[in-house]
């Protein structure tokens, strides 16, 4: 987020209750599948949240493509120390299944470590099953 949108802080991190972190899009061609959450009640999903300027908004939309239809902006709540807080998220406009690469897999837990995520989530996240590459 810091290289893509510059002038969009973090500003707190949270819980997206009911919501699983899964891939999808391997069967549009890309290297691997990319990374959505989908609906799934007792499931929990931690994501950091950024106060989204309005020129970062767009170029964020163009790059997950959610100008093509390849991601839709959703509007949810996140369970932060501070409360329930409305945010809005991208989530990914096809089929769940696929596997992410390696490396992506490494960037999501990387960002996640970096962003203050429990130790136990950042260890599972980085178990799950890869691409062979």
């Amino acid at each position: 987020m810091r290289a893509t949108c510059p002038r969009s802080p973090l500003v707190d991190t949270g819980w997206l209750e009911g919501w699983r972190l899964t891939f999808a899009g391997s069967e549009l061609g890309w290297e691997s599948a990319v990374g959505t959450v989908v609906e799934d009640p007792g499931e929990r999903t931690f994501v950091a949240l950024y106060d989204v300027e309005a020129t970062d908004a767009a170029t964020l939309d163009e790059l997950e493509g959610a100008n093509v239809g390849m991601y839709r902006r959703i509007h949810t709540t996140v369970a932060t120390l501070n409360g329930n807080v409305p945010v809005w998220m991208y989530v990914f406009d096809g089929y769940e299944g696929g596997l992410p690469s390696a490396w992506y897999l490494s960037e999501l837990a990387a960002a996640a470590e970096k962003a203050g995520a429990p130790e136990d989530y950042v260890s599972e996240l980085r178990k799950r099953p890869t691409v062979t590459e």
